[in-house]
């Protein structure tokens, strides 16, 4: 009896995982509003009820009714479906750009905090260098000078972003090599190939994984930055940064609410959502909590 009771108090790793990641409202109600959004916008052809490129001069500025539920834009484009194409390609920039950070951050801080020395001094100040220079300054100069494209964006994004990456990384491995199991692993004739991927990467994915969500959150907000400044996604393709060009006319913004409020509450909600969960993640990944 004693021992059926021990076993059935005792937790998995995924179970506490799960368990300390529910308590977290905030955490639990934004992964809610991020599944919404990715299903709107993987499914946009089957929510949309137009083409979001399709022009009714007829239609112009229409406010939210029956047929157009958010609207139309100053072309007579329908901004529901514009609103759920353009999800796809902004949210696709946020998690396409996390990628590319995370490739060249987690490398380069792993190298970094790995091998230290001379090495470490030299990518570090590559990285101090990198920080100093204002993001927007360059990510302008930049899409000015290679032009305004999805692909574009990504590089430009992933390109700049990725020391603060690093230097997460480095800090995590700088503890993590210490320990006395990679003590162990090098006495045991491990070579550091076999060290990085085996003890090092698993024992700092928590902080990975947690910076991957502000790398996303941040890849959203650049695109819509980017793209209201329009050296971003080029129209007619929409995102939710060209859609709030809009907002640039004062009249609009003083009358056409629907033509600039649906996109950005939604860079909002989606912002917020992604840094929730990243809240929620870094909760229920510390194990020094307990459930």
């Amino acid at each position: 009896m004693k021992r059926k009771q021990v076993i059935k108090n005792t937790y998995t790793s995924r179970q506490i995982f799960i368990k300390k990641f529910m308590k977290n409202k905030l955490a639990v109600v934004g992964s809610l509003i991020i599944i919404v959004f990715v299903i709107m916008a993987i499914f946009a052809p089957i929510f949309a009820t137009f083409d979001p490129n399709t022009t009714d001069l007829l239609n112009i500025r229409t406010s939210p009714n029956k047929v157009h539920i958010l609207g139309t834009d100053d072309l007579g484009r329908d901004i529901f479906s514009r609103l759920l194409y353009g999800g796809r390609v902004s949210i696709a920039v946020g998690v396409a750009s996390m990628i590319l950070q995370i490739l060249i951050g987690v490398t380069i801080g792993v190298i970094a905090g790995y091998f230290g020395g001379l090495i470490d001094k030299i990518i570090m100040r590559i990285v101090d260098i990198i920080m100093c220079f204002p993001f927007f300054v360059i990510a302008i100069a930049l899409a000015a000078v290679i032009g305004g494209s999805i692909t574009n964006l990504v590089l430009i994004i992933g390109m700049l972003m990725w020391p603060v990456i690093t230097r997460i990384v480095r800090g995590e491995v700088l503890v993590t090599k210490q320990n006395e199991y990679i003590l162990a692993a090098k006495a045991l004739g491990f070579n550091t190939f076999e060290i990085i991927i085996h003890h090092i990467i698993p024992n700092i994915i928590s902080a990975i994984l947690v910076s991957s969500t502000l790398c996303i959150a941040q890849g959203i907000l650049m695109e819509a930055t980017l793209s209201f400044l329009g050296l971003g996604v080029n129209p007619p393709t929409p995102s939710w940064g060209n859609m709030l060009v809009a907002a640039q006319n004062m009249s609009v913004l003083s009358h056409k609410w629907w033509m600039w409020i649906p996109a950005g509450m939604s860079v909002v909600l989606i912002v917020l959502s992604v840094n929730f969960v990243g809240d929620g993640l870094r909760d229920a990944l510390d194990v020094e909590k307990s459930v």
